[in-house]
């Protein structure tokens, strides 16, 4: 009887516990959603509503500025890629652009963190100067490369050593590129390479040790122990790096706003000018920019699932 009785105890002291544990996380999912709700609400109201209406608007003719409107079916999309030439070289300049960045900043900014992170004592001072350009505005940063470019190289070329800057940096077609790269690199390398940094100090120690005892060089450490274990990094900094170069938009408006002519027009500013410059075709401007969303979906989910894929590899 007595076992009877503890046993009759035990069992609702159990109940309250296990009361209490489901109280505790109920409670806790409560906060999460509290602190999520906030930014999904913002999430909402600025991306997904703007996305779909977007998508809507692209089969209409709307203006922007009346009320009605009429559907038009798939008449944009048609004319975007069989008529508006335009539009079509604005596509291959900004994938021309995207490789170069894609390339460069991310090559570039594993080199200066690999480089970096030898310098033990003046790890801080280096990380410090080449992040500072991305403390800047690329509006800011391109409003003072075309000053240099349009006043500080030509003063610099008429010295015979620096006679190679004798360009029209914004004026030439063919060297407007350039001005544009340079100014993206410039700004978005140190970001790129705090990331790799942050990667790199995560690779054991032990392991570059015992690569060392095998008897790998530098290279041979750097492919088969430095890359696998920062795989994680390189897959965000390529996204971030895809992404942002697809969709640029402030360095060229600010530095060329397109030109000379549209020899360096992006299809973000594409896009701007067909809907705020071009009759207000908003209609036909949702349409370019939801093939512009579509292509950058397709590249990311590639891109994305083949470096992910590394990841688990490595």
């Amino acid at each position: 009887m007595s076992n009877v009785a503890v046993t009759e105890l035990k069992s609702p002291v159990k109940e309250v516990a296990s009361t209490k544990k489901k109280t505790k996380k109920e409670n806790s999912h409560i906060r999460l959603i509290l602190f999520v709700l906030p930014a999904f609400i913002f999430y909402i109201l600025f991306l997904l509503i703007p996305t779909v209406g977007a998508g809507i608007y692209s089969f209409t003719d709307w203006n922007g500025l009346n009320k009605s409107y009429n559907f038009v079916g798939f008449s944009n999309y048609i004319e975007a890629f069989r008529d508006d030439s335009a539009f079509r070289n604005s596509f291959w300049f900004t994938l021309k652009y995207t490789i170069f960045v894609f390339v460069i900043q991310n090559v570039v900014a594993l080199a200066l963190a690999l480089l970096i992170e030898t310098r033990m004592k003046s790890k801080g001072f280096f990380r410090t100067i080449f992040f500072m350009p991305n403390m800047i505005s690329l509006i800011i940063s391109s409003l003072m490369f075309s000053f240099i470019f349009t006043n500080v190289f030509p003063e610099l070329s008429k010295k015979a050593i620096f006679s190679i800057l004798d360009q029209s940096w914004i004026g030439d077609p063919k060297v407007s590129f350039y001005s544009i790269l340079i100014v993206s690199l410039w700004q978005g390398i140190g970001y790129m390479m705090v990331i790799y940094m942050a990667a790199l100090q995560g690779v054991p120690k032990q392991l570059k040790e015992a690569s060392m005892i095998d008897g790998a060089n530098v290279f041979q450490r750097l492919r088969h122990v430095v890359i696998p274990m920062i795989m994680h990094a390189i897959t965000i900094c390529c996204f971030l790096t895809l992404n942002g170069a697809f969709k640029v938009f402030d360095v060229v408006y600010a530095l060329t706003q397109g030109g000379p002519g549209t020899s360096t027009q992006v299809m973000a500013l594409n896009i701007y000018e067909e809907a705020f410059s071009n009759n207000f075709r908003f209609g036909y401007a949702n349409a370019k920019a939801m093939i512009l969303f579509l292509v950058v979906l397709l590249i990311t989910l590639i891109q994305v699932s083949i470096l992910k894929r590394k990841e688990v590899e490595a």
